[in-house]
């Protein structure tokens, strides 16, 4: 998922503090216990709390949250693997939900705007999905460098200036901690007190990479222009939470500042979009319309003008006295019924019939692979052969437009399925019946009588 989650607070009890964040306590959390006593704190306790935790058997890793039992407002989430150690991030309550999500898989640390690590690289903000691995793709950060809290800590610090925030009375609003190196070294302290045995340089803070060098962030105007739009466009999609705009990686005189990297994966991630390749379809067309939808456009636009202006009888139905209910009801239906008959125009018929036949083969030979796993050569039952409800419904509307072309699908199929499989075409017919009643609209005695006269006998089950 593309990071946009802001915690408010580092647990004190973190291993990997999130920079300029104040830490809070967090020993009323069962931290130590495991994640189903993380859990059983707000979970099924009382009104506006909840509690949740999920692990990977894969590493041994966890995750959980719980709202806080003393604010409801906030909630605790925690992230452990057991080599890389724990996050405990204090957040709005809204939020600990998508961030237990945003820590499935792989991701154990999110630093600058989303850049997020593994336990060995990190890597940009997910912004570019991949329909292969169904999830974003993953970008290393080029020459990353992690910061660990011993690179941080020399010795030049005030504890004095340093305080561990109450929850109770914790104010996500206040500023952020003056220095923040004075709050991670009470931290530091706090640890030893505790005989934490994680050492400082094995706790992440941040990542450096020449990327987030201050010289190489761009803002709102450069980012607007890699992506081929306006500024105030993209000041608009910020303010309205629109377009999927990552997190900045920094903010410099209360302006949003970006790596350019991010920048350009988002600039992709538009054009890859569902609107970015509807606009690259629609280039020229003052409504934006695909080329297929102009083109029926300008086919019927043509045919409507020439019947409602060239034809002298339907002219004069434009003359003052002409000009009623029932005229303007008949030419809209004459209009339609020259839409309806077009149909070959708007969706061809060959292609589709195609499409369905083989869609339809394809699950049935899903099917025959799991019924000869599970019981050999035996013979195969209509129940062996079910459709993906998408498919049961291409094939309803098929037969619900061209019922013709219909019948000659249907017969492909029966005769490939026996061909293939020496399936019976009374078994493959109950399986289409079956699907049809499940999932398609046609009304059950007209789908029957339809069936009957193309498919071996049978009764709609």
């Amino acid at each position: 998922m593309v990071y946009r989650l802001r915690p408010v607070a580092n647990g004190l009890r973190t291993d990997h503090p999130v920079p300029d964040l104040p830490f809070a306590d967090d020993s009323h959390i069962p931290l130590d216990d495991g994640p189903a006593a993380i859990e059983a704190v707000g979970r099924n306790v009382g009104h506006g709390m909840w509690g949740r935790f999920d692990k990977d058997r894969s590493n041994g890793s966890w995750r959980a949250f719980t709202t806080d039992p003393l604010n409801h407002d906030l909630g605790w989430v925690v992230r452990y693997h057991p080599e890389h150690g724990r996050t405990v991030l204090l957040m709005h309550d809204k939020d600990i939900s998508p961030m237990h999500t945003a820590w499935w898989g792989d991701p154990l640390l999110f630093r600058a705007g989303g850049y997020w690590w593994d336990g060995k690289t990190w890597y940009r903000p997910g912004q570019i999905w991949d329909p292969v691995s169904e999830d974003y793709e993953r970008r290393p950060a080029k020459a990353a460098v992690t910061v660990t809290a011993a690179d941080l800590l020399d010795g030049s610090v005030d504890l004095d200036r340093a305080y561990v925030a109450k929850v109770a009375s914790f104010d996500p609003e206040a500023p952020a901690p003056g220095i923040w190196l004075d709050h991670l070294a009470l931290w530091a302290q706090q640890r030893m007190q505790r005989k934490d045995t994680r050492s400082l340089d094995a706790c992440v803070v941040n990542l450096s990479c020449p990327e987030l060098a201050g010289d190489q962030l761009i803002g709102v105007p450069e980012m607007a222009a890699l992506a081929e739009i306006g500024a105030s466009t993209l000041r608009g999609y910020i303010s309205r939470g629109e377009s999927s705009v990552p997190l900045p990686q920094a903010t410099v005189s209360g302006r949003a500042q970006w790596s350019k990297p991010v920048a350009r994966d988002w600039a992709e991630a538009r054009r890859r979009s569902w609107e970015g390749v509807e606009d690259a379809m629609s280039a020229g067309d003052p409504l934006k319309l695909s080329p297929g939808a102009a083109q029926v456009r300008e086919r019927f636009a043509k045919d409507f003008a020439y019947a409602l202006w060239e034809r002298p009888d339907w002219r004069k139905r434009w003359v003052l006295r002409h000009r009623n209910k029932e005229s303007v009801q008949e030419i809209a239906d004459v209009l339609a019924r020259d839409v309806a008959v077009s149909l070959e125009d708007i969706v061809p018929t060959e292609p589709i019939s195609a499409t369905i036949r083989h869609a339809v083969l394809d699950e049935f030979a899903d099917g025959v692979e799991r019924h000869r796993n599970q019981k050999g050569e035996e013979g195969i039952d209509s129940f062996d052969l079910p459709l993906l409800t998408p498919i049961a419904k291409m094939l309803d509307w098929f037969i619900r437009h061209h019922p013709a072309h219909a019948q000659a699908t249907i017969g492909d199929i029966l005769r490939e399925a026996h061909n293939r499989w020496q399936i019976p075409a009374s078994v493959t017919g109950q399986a289409l019946r079956r699907a049809l009643v499940w999932d398609g609209k046609l009304d059950k005695e007209i789908l029957e009588e339809y069936l009957n006269r193309v498919l071996p006998s049978g009764p709609v089950t």
